[in-house]
């Protein structure tokens, strides 16, 4: 009796992430170990974020891992943020210290809204909108056998050339991001030439379509 009125405690939380999904924004930060039915939660979040080292997610340690399948596994390989950036997806981005992490999450959120009824924030900004750049005319190569970063492209374009990249280190045949145009918020999706050749994979459809759904229900235009 007393197992089930503690995992009704975990059930409680999923019905609250699975309620507030498209209507919040829910961003968790991952700043050390997270296990068992704790880490259900995070999974449920649009954006998941850890810190390199000291932050894990595993549904079950490495005891359990060595007395099932009798194999030596450390926290780390289990479930770190290289895994969970790399490999699984369900990070989609890593920061050096707890510090970097705070710094670095309060820009991530100066790009939302605070709910689905409000438009993305509007910022002054002194990048001129009509700026031409020459580069745009060279960057892409004229042979179509030769690939090029279309992060070159992105960073011409937008405001101040500043992009907050999404899942940078996974499924990178597609580039997904924050920036800004004339100080308003716009999501970016682009295929990576110089990865794969930008072709759409599995992996990839899934970072863009998840990346896509969020825009869409929190009304951030998207730039592709």
């Amino acid at each position: 009796q007393e197992g089930v009125s503690s995992l009704k405690g975990y059930t409680d939380i999923f019905f609250r992430n699975v309620m507030a999904s498209g209507v919040i924004p829910q961003i968790t930060c991952i700043m050390g170990p997270s296990a068992g039915g704790a880490v259900y939660s995070p999974a449920l979040t649009d954006w998941t974020f850890m810190v390199k080292q000291t932050s894990y997610m595993f549904l079950t340690g490495p005891e359990v891992v060595k007395a099932v399948t009798f194999e030596d596994i450390t926290q780390e390989e289990l479930g770190g943020s290289t895994i969970h950036t790399k490999k699984s997806g369900v990070a989609c981005g890593a920061f050096e210290n707890d510090v970097d992490a705070c710094s670095r999450l309060r820009d991530f959120y100066s790009y939302l809204p605070l709910n689905y009824l409000e438009k993305p924030p509007i910022y002054n900004c002194d990048d001129p909108i009509d700026r031409e750049e020459e580069m745009l005319n060279r960057i892409i190569p004229d042979d179509s056998n030769v690939a090029y970063d279309v992060k070159d492209v992105i960073k011409k374009i937008v405001d101040y050339g500043e992009m907050f990249e999404l899942n940078n280190d996974w499924a990178q045949n597609i580039v997904t991001g924050f920036a800004r145009m004339d100080g308003g918020t716009v999501g970016i999706v682009a295929n990576q030439p110089n990865k794969s050749a930008g072709v759409l994979d599995i992996e990839s459809s899934c970072k863009a379509a998840r990346f896509v759904r969020f825009c869409d229900s929190f009304n951030i235009p998207i730039l592709t």
